[in-house]
């Protein structure tokens, strides 16, 4: 990720935190609406995943948020 200032990083991880959360409620809308059972890990185990990359995502918003401040 190329970013052509401090303002448009922290712009540019919004826009991976948004696409994370998006993908997140169609991974659970798609696990409300799963019938086959042998399924039902590789949703948890995706779910978990994504939750994951929402974390880091939010801690390295925060990190730059409070780096680009100074």
């Amino acid at each position: 990720m190329r970013a052509k200032s401090n303002a448009d990083f922290i712009n540019k991880l919004k826009i991976v935190e948004e696409e994370a959360d998006e993908s997140q409620f169609f991974l659970e809308l798609l696990q409300s609406i799963n019938r086959d059972e042998s399924l039902s890990q590789e949703f948890e185990r995706l779910l978990k995943e994504v939750d994951q990359l929402i974390s880091i995502t939010v801690a390295s918003l925060k990190t730059a948020r409070s780096k680009f401040k100074k």
